[in-house]
């Protein structure tokens, strides 16, 4: 019986490309040199934050002022508002600043007592850098006040009460640090400063000597 006459054209040749294929894309994927793992997050950004305790307030026996002029013990004592009033002097434009201009203000939220006067302590100074105190964080939400100052314009000042500080401080991922006290001493006068770069923490206190007495 006769041959058939073997097929020639177009279609032979796209029965040959069907069957080599599979082996084309086997050899290809055999040399194909393995991928770059995914780069992982962003190195965190620098960052400058300035914490200050609010300013004096009434020891026993002692009055405060509200804003009003109205006696409240919930409120800075004459020493605290005097320091409130100096405290511009610690900051640029004022001449010969010891610390860098904030690009943000923050203050603990309440109507009275420690939130109130970490209010207090910083409305002179956000008034004369044109700059808004934030206060929708309260005494106790340190993990979000942290996330917010972090997402912040830097430098970044916040006034807060005393024992929310270290607190704060371990939001912000800066605990641990060479030098930072465990707790914020008995004083009004120091600014703590927390400067990150390239994702690791530093520590510097700084005196304010903005009044007589301060240290």
């Amino acid at each position: 019986m006769p041959h058939a006459p073997a097929e020639r054209g177009p279609r032979r040749r796209t029965v040959l490309a069907a069957a080599l294929a599979p082996l084309a894309a086997a050899g290809c994927a055999a040399q194909e040199h393995p991928r770059s793992p995914a780069p992982g997050p962003a190195a965190a950004k620098d960052a400058l934050i300035m914490v200050i305790r609010h300013a004096e307030k009434p020891y026993a026996g002692d009055i405060g002022e509200d804003d009003e002029g109205n006696e409240d013990p919930g409120f800075l004592a004459g020493r605290g508002r005097r320091r409130a009033q100096e405290l511009p002097a610690l900051f640029p434009p004022a001449r010969g600043a010891a610390l860098p201009r904030p690009g943000a203000v923050f203050a603990a939220g309440g109507k009275a007592g420690a939130p109130a006067r970490c209010r207090q302590t910083v409305e002179v100074l956000a008034a004369a850098l044109g700059t808004p105190v934030r206060a929708e964080f309260a005494v106790g939400a340190e993990p979000a006040l942290g996330r917010a100052v972090l997402a912040a314009s830097m430098p970044v000042l916040v006034c807060w009460e005393h024992t929310g500080i270290p607190r704060l401080i371990g939001a912000l991922g800066a605990q641990g640090v060479l030098g930072v006290p465990a707790t914020w001493p008995d004083r009004y006068d120091l600014v703590w400063m927390f400067t990150r770069q390239r994702g690791t923490w530093s520590f510097r206190e700084v005196p304010q000597h903005l009044l007589p007495g301060d240290a």
